[in-house]
């Protein structure tokens, strides 16, 4: 008997951009600063706060939107750090990792037939969910100029139509390391404001918040009294941690919102691992673990880019993230996906084309670096990209 054929929901989905390089550059022994994750280890202390959890018996099921001891610490490090207090039994909810809480926020809110407004270049997993719940992606490049990138609000809010029912952000963005400013959010809090626009609901996707350098500070929707009250909020553990493959991540939002939220994530993955919930809640009551990050990733980037100014390749700036994204067009006139390929076999370092990251494959002559590294991992690396 035959297996039956399966009408696929994603038909031009394939392996993953990060899936495919990571793969070449494993095959070519390439320095691996495709993908976005560590090569050091976490703090020892968080793997001794799991490990007692564990021993003390955390090992069944949780409630479904998490510890309670857990929501309590994020709602101390959000009010904290932003001014705006959640309720952690009605507002906060603890995800497998930022991509599911991606996905359940998309769905609990958007229909077949509406639009959601997407920043570009974007993550990869949010068109692919839109796609999912029928709605359709209206797509908005962010514009390049010598300062980076930024957001056109002017052809943001031309884009709106009675059928947009949310809207992406991204702060720090990945791939291009540009952040969100107050200024930023006032200007979208204008367009919102109009009566007509009172259906659209803002998804922030915030999971490099501990990594903004020069002494700037993360600038969360959570801390604009008027969005936060219809945004999904978004960060990850995994990112801030060293910890990407334990995939524990959190939302907040409005109880409305929450509700909504629930009612998708207790029948997508229902509750997340038991005993790394109360060890990272006992982390956290030290919080300069996180406050320490930016500084501790700021050596790393420094330390890249000052050797990358070696190079030929010319550097974007970097606000945010552990990500650097480089012009090459006095090296090589390849497409992206080519040039990448190219530097992975032949001179032994693997990246991503940012062309990867729009859904039309915008070619800029750019791709993206993950300095999230050990420092000997991007010596190596500078080591063969000057040879270049």
């Amino acid at each position: 008997m035959n297996t039956p054929l399966i009408s696929s929901r994603l038909p031009h989905v394939g392996n993953t951009i990060f899936s495919v390089m990571s793969a070449l550059a494993a095959q070519y022994q390439a320095v691996n600063l495709g993908q976005g994750f560590p090569d050091f280890d976490c703090d020892i202390e968080l793997i001794d706060s799991v490990t007692q959890a564990m021993q003390q018996g955390h090992n069944q099921y949780p409630p479904m939107a998490g510890v309670p001891v857990l929501r309590d610490m994020i709602s101390d490090k959000v009010e904290s750090l932003y001014r705006h207090h959640y309720d952690p039994q009605t507002e906060i909810t603890v995800t497998a990792g930022a991509t599911q809480a991606i996905m359940c926020a998309i769905q609990c809110c958007v229909h077949p037939g509406d639009e959601v407004i997407v920043i570009e270049p974007a993550y990869d997993c949010y068109l692919p969910v839109i796609e999912l719940t029928g709605a359709r992606a209206v797509t908005i490049a962010m514009q390049l100029s010598e300062s980076g990138f930024c957001i056109p609000w002017d052809r943001l809010a031309a884009s709106i139509t009675p059928k947009t029912r949310l809207i992406i952000l991204n702060t720090p963005n990945n791939p291009t390391g540009s952040t969100l400013s107050t200024a930023d959010f006032n200007a979208l809090a204008d367009i919102l404001r109009r009566p007509e626009h009172k259906q659209i609901l803002i998804l922030s996707d915030e999971v490099y918040e501990h990594m903004v350098y020069d002494g700037k500070q993360h600038i969360s929707i959570c801390s604009h009294p008027e969005l936060v009250q219809r945004a999904f909020v978004i960060s990850s553990f995994g990112k801030t941690f060293h910890v990407t493959g334990w995939k524990v991540g959190y939302l907040c939002a409005p109880v409305a919102m929450s509700v909504e939220f629930r009612k998708v994530h207790q029948f997508t993955v229902f509750t997340v691992n038991t005993p790394m919930q109360y060890g990272l809640a006992a982390y956290l009551q030290d919080p300069q673990p996180y406050l320490d990050l930016s500084d501790f990733y700021q050596i790393k980037r420094d330390l890249f880019r000052t050797g990358l100014s070696k190079t030929r390749f010319r550097l974007l700036p970097v606000q945010g993230t552990y990500f650097q994204c480089v012009d090459y067009r006095e090296i090589s006139d390849l497409p992206e996906l080519e040039f990448a390929e190219w530097l992975t076999m032949e001179v032994g370092v693997a990246a991503i084309p940012v062309s990867a990251f729009y859904r039309k494959g915008v070619e800029s002559g750019l791709v993206r670096f993950c300095f999230a590294k050990q420092e000997q991992t991007l010596r190596l690396a500078l080591n063969k990209l000057t040879q270049i």
